[in-house]
């Protein structure tokens, strides 16, 4: 693993911004690496505020979705919401239709396709579905930005669509009412890393306008934005670190049914971006990947407790499933890696029919862990091998697949992960041509696993007032990582152990030399570096701190990332 410096900033600022906000020299540096150099985008990052919200208006369609729901209301039109099935999807679909149904009297239905008989995105069955119920509108969030025959069929059936991606657009886009994503070319808005959910906000947020309203009057839904910002792994700067900071106010505050159902189960006294990403993110996901993403907008939409407790048993049970599932899947994709040799390949392509449609997104994540490289994952599915492609730091796999298109029945995505169809008497010749893509396309350093440290640290600096400032900075996530700190001439005190189910973490107590600190530190997944810190050697380490809640008392805890001699 090689360890680099996030960014080099200029010592003049730094001591510019340190006076400026009377701080540390290593919090004026952690700004400034967050490209905040002055005051009043110090305040702003530091006391986000939904007044600072972009007029949503700025998007391209906006008014014309707007102007077309408010047809809708205005003639009693029956509305189906439609999603994908993940957590994004899941979650725009419960706050659209809950905000449709307490506003209006509308009959507003809500459609999520079945991942294996349908497949990702609009599906012909939902059309189908919709005129079958006497729908005239249907308002599609977190998809639909490659449906261009879908809305035609729709419209030959006399249903508009509203589109609401935030997917990466062709050339050509949907011949719908309105299609609200910020990555159009012609769109102007602002903020252009919005998710599915952040885009649907954005709808309700002009709703909300246009019926005289103020922005309190939909920060109930807050809570459902803030989760698929935290799932769908989108940028957390700009608008997104307001609507994320609000909405796990509102999810320790005041959080709907279906979310405290989760959360009473976690024993926590503060719900984060770890709780969100780790624990209630994988059981709303695990719905659409093991049975019916119906299940998740149930418990997403339910106002009774006790219903929805029930309903958030089923999806524990779920993933409980899923997670032997993706664990199996992943061992035996390392398997087929070793048995053809591709251990030193520029890519992983791997495929077994019998793989669960459901995980291969998580396997080909757990892939890159151990082989850090593109990665796309197949299996079966309505006679083509379907397949999730994920990417390593700096790498656009999106482009990638897009040069192999000769082999591709279809795709759609980001840089960072896809989903793709290829015939099945293709895959040997996409498999070889995706390798030679990106073998002559990616930079070698791409494919080493790199730790960006934002500043060396001594132990006696990290003090609870040092801590204090540093949650100021959360939520956490892409754009603004948890910050990362390396540390000189460590030892442990002597009573490091191995940890953990399978063995794989450590367990240590650090101290440095000439310091009389001592902190709890665990590594996960470090318990090969056990010989390197035994009978007390002196080495460096790279860690993130954090809390460690035990016994009701909070103590700060260094999570290691990487220890060298």
């Amino acid at each position: 693993m090689i360890w680099e410096l996030e960014k080099e900033q200029d010592e003049s600022k730094i001591k510019a911004l340190q006076d400026q906000l009377n701080v540390s020299k290593l919090v004026s540096t952690l700004l400034l690496n967050r490209d905040i150099d002055t005051f009043d985008k110090a305040k702003n990052f530091f006391r986000p505020s939904l007044n600072d919200l972009h007029d949503p208006f700025l998007m391209q369609d906006m008014q014309k979705a707007v102007d077309r729901i408010q047809q809708a209301i205005k003639e009693k039109q029956k509305i189906l919401v439609f999603g994908d099935y993940d957590v994004d999807g899941t979650s725009s679909v419960a706050l659209v239709s809950s905000f449709l149904k307490k506003q209006t009297s509308n009959t507003v239905l809500t459609y999520i396709p079945d991942r294996y008989s349908e497949g990702y995105g609009i599906s012909l069955k939902s059309i189908d579905f919709a005129a079958s119920n006497n729908v005239k509108l249907i308002i599609a969030l977190d998809c639909g930005i490659q449906a261009l025959d879908q809305v035609e069929h729709a419209r030959e059936k006399n249903i508009d669509f509203i589109i609401c991606d935030h997917h990466t657009p062709s050339k050509e886009i949907p011949k719908a009412i309105a299609v609200l994503n910020p990555l159009r070319e012609d769109c102007k808005y602002p903020f252009k890393e919005l998710c599915g959910c952040g885009i649907g906000f954005k709808l309700i947020q002009g709703l909300n306008l246009v019926m005289e309203n103020t922005i309190e009057d939909v920060k109930e839904y807050l809570d459902l934005v803030g989760l698929a910002i935290v799932a769908d792994i989108v940028a957390l700067t700009g608008e997104n670190r307001i609507l994320c900071y609000y909405g796990l106010e509102q999810i320790n505050e005041s959080p709907r049914a279906g979310l405290k159902a989760i959360i009473d189960t976690l024993e926590k006294d503060i719900i984060t971006i770890n709780e969100l990403g780790f624990y209630l993110g994988p059981r709303i996901n695990a719905a659409g990947r093991m049975e019916s993403g119906n299940l998740a907008v149930e418990l997403l939409v339910e106002e009774n407790l006790e219903k929805a407790i029930g309903l958030a048993e089923k999806l524990n049970q779920l993933n409980i499933e899923r997670r032997i599932l993706d664990k199996e899947t992943t061992q035996e994709a390392i398997s087929e890696i070793k048995k053809h040799k591709n251990e030193e390949s520029s890519t992983t392509v791997v495929c077994n029919p019998d793989w669960h449609k459901g995980v291969i997104g998580i396997a080909a994540s757990k892939l890159i862990e151990s082989y850090y490289r593109p990665t796309i994952v197949f299996t079966s599915s309505n006679n083509l091998f379907v397949g999730s492609a994920r990417s390593v730091n700096g790498y656009n796999v999106h482009a990638a697949i897009e040069k192999c298109k000769e082999f591709v029945v279809e795709f759609g995505g980001h840089k960072y992960a896809a989903g793709i169809k290829i015939k099945k008497t293709q895959y040997k010749d996409f498999k070889a041509k995706f390798e030679e893509v990106v073998s002559s396309t990616i930079d070698k350093s791409m494919t080493s696993k790199k730790v960006a440290v934002e500043g060396e640290i001594a132990l006696e600096e990290i003090t609870p007032k040092f801590y204090r400032i540093l949650k100021q900075f959360a939520p956490f996530g892409p754009g603004n990582k948890t910050p990362i700190f390396s540390a000189k001439n460590l030892r442990d005190t002597g009573y490091a152990k191995v940890v953990g189910k399978d063995n794989t973490h450590l367990k240590f107590n650090l101290t440095q030399q000439n310091s009389s600190k001592i902190y709890n530190a665990i590594g996960f997944g470090l318990s090969g570096k056990y010989p390197n810190i035994l009978n007390k050697k002196i080495f460096n380490a790279a860690f993130t701190v954090d809390e460690n809640y035990w016994k009701g008392k909070e103590n700060i805890q260094l999570k290691v990332i990487d220890i060298k001699n």
